[in-house]
């Protein structure tokens, strides 16, 4: 609760500071909205239904983009991390492409995929990715030394090793790549709608902006700030549910 209590102090300050700038009209309502239209704009939104109808269609995109993410980039840091040849032979083509950003690919991506969904998961994949990949293949790579001596001398095989040794050992990692990973994928999905959408959180944005509507585009960025700190507390909420020792950190 003291947690709670400290860590609302500056935002409150930054409210206040914000107020006033507006209530001395430092700046005109068009370049900064009070706090107070803010608040009616939210209001509005969510009572017409429309930002809950936009924030659905994030969100699926996010955990979609998420899921897909996942499922790939575990089994190839896995085998990288594992696998001496596949590390030496790969590392440098994943290496080129983790710098390449999302964002700046865009372009290529609509031109191949279009502007429908397909375009919007392989931006959140592509974001996703990589700091997942990283973490899950330094966890398996950093492993003890000593740790797999005794399961090979206890007859280990490969398989089994990565199981009973290698995975455990990179379970931090690993959970420390998903939380990077599902942050990066929220805000890329934010930067792939502003570019090429017709529904979503970033599209209620730019919309607002074509409409010359900054309460609006101001009320769209406090929900993206808010709906991405709940990703991240219901994740860690999960973890240290699905791993108590998680909990412990």
């Amino acid at each position: 609760m003291k947690r709670i209590r400290n860590g609302i102090i500056l935002p409150v300050i930054l409210l206040l500071i914000w107020y006033l700038i507006t209530r001395l009209q430092v700046f005109s309502p068009y370049l900064l909205p009070s706090p107070g239209m803010v608040w009616d704009a939210l209001t509005e939104l969510a009572a017409s239904g429309e930002l809950v109808k936009h924030l659905s269609i994030s969100l699926r995109r996010v955990f979609l983009g998420f899921l897909l993410a996942a499922c790939t980039a575990i089994p190839l840091g896995i085998l990288c991390g594992h696998s001496r040849y596949f590390y030496t032979y790969c590392w440098f083509l994943l290496e080129f492409l983790r710098h390449v950003p999302p964002l700046a690919a865009i372009p290529l991506i609509i031109l191949w995929a279009g502007i429908d969904e397909a375009s919007k998961l392989t931006i959140i994949f592509l974001a996703s990715f990589f700091p997942l990949f990283l973490n899950t293949c330094s966890g398996i790579r950093n492993c003890d030394p000593k740790l797999l001596e005794v399961g090979q001398s206890l007859g280990f095989s490969k398989a089994q090793l990565i199981r009973h040794i290698q995975l455990p050992a990179a379970l931090e990692a690993i959970v420390t790549g998903l939380q990077l990973s599902l942050g990066y994928s929220w805000r890329a999905l934010i930067g792939a709608e502003l570019i090429a959408a017709s529904a979503g959180i970033g599209y209620l944005i730019l919309d607002a902006e074509e409409m010359s509507r900054p309460d609006i585009v101001l009320a769209g960025m406090l929900c993206i700030g808010i709906i991405g700190s709940i990703l991240d507390w219901v994740f860690l909420h999960i973890l240290q549910r699905l791993i108590p020792w998680y909990q412990k950190k």
